[in-house]
């Protein structure tokens, strides 16, 4: 119990004090304690009442969660309520999934943008769920209840994990809400929040994405850009206002609160407020951590992801049906392994890693003057260097086999491999059941929504990077297969799965299924590769999770003995939680920045740089005519600034991640200004260490929005819906 105490009392000082006004994803809950006087400071016109209330409407009631299936168990994205009738903006990558699933070759809303006139042609964006925060609260001390000193790490997760159950069953209220409880500070405090979640969610408007993703892959993280990153949905109730499913029935949302919309635009240093669901962020991680994921876990991934991606684009580029099939599976992919190549840059250039040695150095300094210190956390950094250093040998060695296995007919003859187990038992009864199960198997499914060529250069391009990567010690098994069977080719292996294994069509599937034979599958290509791999991570996988687990624990005991460190040392410092998708607010302010030498960027960016940029017929650069007959004519209407121009998109200081895409930017009024979409390439280290000098959030500015919707689609009935403001 004492302990208890003593980590509230800690969690209290190191929570006072001055902050840095711009680095910092702050929970709402403690606005009025923690932030408020400095953003007052900085031109702040809202009360800590009108940001976040329990009890009356606020600022909070307009961020949404942007969700897959009915639970907030992880927001992908941000969205903001802007309309009295449940309208609501995001990114236009937020609702690429949906777009693309909503398209087909006839109706290619990806290409060619959609804009419904009313309420009756709006298209249901089926598995999107808007969450709205209804409260959070503090239930530390309910969690900590559980536990005690005797307990393993395992044990004490079990507990955790039992404690939280309870706890969101009884703040359900018989299933009209939605609770979930997640840890902070490394598992030092516990909070829940509590949300309504409407499943309901149509999709209104999308420009083309020549508009939406202009610039593309080349363009992603980067400074400047001018990219129209925004679609429209809107969320539906029923007549009550409550939560439902689809039905023609339902009507638009009445919100508790939606956001104006300005059309002041931006100057340097004017104050800016993001509010949103941040995803992750790893800024108590320590420099073992950072080596770790620089020098294994990045570039396996980044080789792995770019490899599929480059696949992908040569048939895309080709063909429309192939592009819209695959648009939303290659932009997820590409996203991570070019954020993981800046990452893998940057962490390096600022020298993150050698930032954080030195904070462990002072620690360790504190820790060593105390001998109850030494015994608690004397060993947590010798025990993360060892534990990081090991994952980081057996790396490669479990993610390269795993997603090679999930590649085509290797994948699908996994999981055949329940029923050859079966067979080999030699129990009749057994063995005629699992027959029968594979009559279940719908066959056609695995090829459902799948280009054949793209799939089968796939699994050629994915064998030759595996056999590549290992030699013949670190991989005898496949290595061998391909040495003596294949005579040292591997696209020979690969050419030998696509044609000769059961698992290459679904016809030949179909026909293992009639007259099913064990014996076929354990000689079939597909399924001996499929085992070589296993058999590859069978040696990692168990030490690796174990390792692992420990670097989770040391981690917990870092962080509880950080913050002790610094309420001793530092008692006026701030310490914020890391991003875990829960909603956070960010305030900072518009400003440029230097990346380099003698080079400043400026802090807004133009339409003229379109004009630029624009290459026809490319796939990344191309824009519509209409698009570019605006722009040339500076026909901007009132959305253009007092000199006359078009900004598309502004920086500003917020604090931001992945999660945040989509997140409102507003003024000091609460007033949205643009919608948060990006970060930028020289502060990728960010996510592990702010970088106050370089850090940038990328903004799509709000009148280029309206511009877009407006005088481009010419969709004035969402331009008459909006509440747009301008100040004399």
């Amino acid at each position: 119990m004492k302990k208890t105490f003593l980590l509230v009392a800690l969690a209290v000082l190191s929570l006072v004090g001055k902050v840095r006004a711009d680095e910092g994803m702050w929970l709402p809950m403690f606005v009025e304690r923690l932030n408020y006087v400095d953003m007052e400071k900085m031109g702040l016109q809202l009360t800590p009442e009108e940001l976040y209330s329990i009890n009356n409407s606020s600022l909070k009631d307009a961020i949404v969660g942007l969700s897959n299936g009915d639970r907030p168990r992880g927001f992908f994205c941000t969205g903001e309520i802007v309309s009295g009738k449940g309208l609501m903006f995001t990114n236009h990558h937020c609702g690429y999934n949906s777009i693309q699933k909503l398209s087909t070759v006839e109706h290619d809303y990806l290409t060619d943008g959609f804009w419904a006139k009313d309420f009756s042609e709006e298209l249901p964006a089926e598995g999107i769920s808007a969450s709205f925060l209804v409260r959070m609260e503090d239930v530390t001390a309910e969690i900590f209840s559980v536990l005690n000193d005797t307990m393993t790490w395992a044990e004490r997760n079990k507990a955790i994990a039992v404690k939280a159950k309870e706890l969101e069953e009884a703040a359900s209220e018989d299933g009209k809400y939605n609770p979930i409880i997640k840890g902070f500070f490394e598992g030092n405090e516990y909070y829940m929040f509590v949300y309504q979640v409407y499943t309901d969610v149509r999709l209104v408007g999308t420009p083309p994405s020549s508009i939406g993703k202009f610039g593309g892959d080349t363009d992603n993280w980067m400074w400047p850009r001018h990219t129209g990153d925004f679609s429209i949905f809107r969320v539906y109730a029923d007549a009550e206002g409550n939560p439902a499913a689809y039905s023609p029935e339902n009507k638009p949302l009445n919100p508790k609160h939606h956001l104006p919309v300005s059309l002041d635009g931006v100057k340097q240093d004017d104050f800016t407020m993001i509010w949103g669901f941040p995803g992750t962020t790893e800024r108590y991680m320590t420099s073992f951590g950072i080596d770790y994921n620089v020098e294994s876990f990045y570039p396996t991934i980044h080789d792995i992801f770019k490899l599929q991606t480059d696949v992908m684009d040569e048939f895309m580029q080709k063909d429309a049906a192939v592009n819209i099939m695959y648009a939303d599976n290659k932009a997820g992919l590409a996203n991570t392994w070019k954020n993981f190549e800046g990452q893998m840059l940057m962490l390096r250039k600022n020298k993150v890693a050698e930032r954080k040695a030195e904070l462990e150095a002072q620690f360790t300094e504190w820790v060593n003057a105390n001998p109850a210190r030494v015994d608690e956390y004397g060993n947590v950094l010798n025990t993360l260097a060892e534990n990081y250093a090991f994952a980081a040998e057996v790396t490669p060695s479990i993610y390269y086999p795993n997603f090679v296995s999930q590649t085509g007919p290797i994948a699908i003859a996994a999981e055949f491999g329940a029923y050859v187990e079966t067979a080999n038992l030699k129990d009749k009864e057994a063995v005629k059941a699992a027959e029968e199960s594979l009559q279940g198997i719908d066959a056609d499914a695995y090829f459902a929504e799948t280009h054949k060529a793209l799939e089968d250069k796939t699994l050629v391009e994915m064998l030759k990077l595996y056999y590549n990567t290992f030699d013949a010690e670190a991989n005898p098994e496949f290595y061998n297969l391909v040495e003596k069977k294949y005579k040292g080719d591997v696209v020979a292996l690969a050419n030998d799965i696509l044609e000769n294994s059961i698992f290459a069509s679904a016809e030949s599937i179909k026909a293992f299924i009639a007259k099913p034979n064990a014996k076929k599958v354990e000689k079939d290509p597909a399924y001996v590769v499929f085992n070589t791999m296993i058999n590859h991570m069978l040696g990692s996988i168990a030490p690796y999770r174990a390792s692992m687990q420990i670097i989770d624990e040391n981690n917990h005991l870092f962080v509880k003995g950080l913050r002790e460190f610094y309420a001793e040392t530092q008692p006026g410092k701030s310490l914020y939680p890391d991003a875990n998708s829960s909603l956070r607010m960010s305030y900072g302010s518009v400003r440029d920045y230097q990346p380099a030498d003698a080079v400043q960027y400026d802090y807004v960016c133009t339409a003229n740089g379109i004009l630029e940029k624009y290459v026809p017929g490319d796939y990344e650069f191309d824009v519509p005519q209409r698009l570019l007959d605006l722009i040339n004519a500076k026909d901007f209407g009132q959305y253009a600034d007092e000199n006359g121009e078009l900004i598309v998109c502004f920086l500003s200081t917020n604090d931001i991640t992945g999660g945040n895409s989509g997140s409102p930017i507003m003024n000091a009024k609460g007033e949205l200004i643009g919608l948060a979409f990006d970060g930028n390439w020289e502060a990728m280290s960010g996510d592990i260490n702010f970088e106050p000098k370089l850090q940038r959030t990328i903004n799509v500015d709000a009148r280029y929005v309206l511009f877009v919707i407006d005088k481009f689609a010419g969709a004035t009935n969402l331009i008459d819906e909006l509440t747009i403001v301008k100040s004399n």
